[in-house]
């Protein structure tokens, strides 16, 4: 069974960075895409960043957020730095078979749970 796990989410001060990690297993998602989205309070869920290989796609939060991804341990990572209270919200991972890198949440197949981060200000 395919699994997506994130971790370290917390509550931070803005201005400092966290590293949210997603486990994958049940499944090798080596070529996949793999994303990041996030949802708050009452909003939709936001497209982040996703790679696939050396293809990196995102522009919802510019030069501040950075995903990448180490094969040989099936997980991806979101660095994110310079984080402001509107970066608060549930951090989702997620994984697609499609062809391209997507922003769009119906076109990934697999979702972590989610884990919380919270900026104050």
């Amino acid at each position: 069974q395919e699994q997506l796990v994130e971790s370290g989410g917390g509550l931070v001060q803005a201005g400092a960075s966290l590293r949210l990690a997603c486990a994958a297993s049940g499944r090798n998602f080596n070529g996949y895409v793999m994303g990041w989205f996030r949802q708050a309070p009452k909003k939709e869920r936001e497209f982040v960043e996703a790679m696939r290989y050396g293809e990196y796609y995102g522009d919802s939060v510019k030069g501040r957020f950075t995903i990448s991804r180490d094969d040989a341990k099936n997980t991806v990572y979101l660095q994110m730095n310079s984080l402001r209270p509107e970066d608060t919200a549930v951090y989702y991972c997620a994984a697609s078979r499609t062809v391209g890198l997507s922003t769009a949440p119906n076109d990934y197949d697999w979702w972590g749970q989610g884990t919380q981060v919270t900026v104050s200000s």
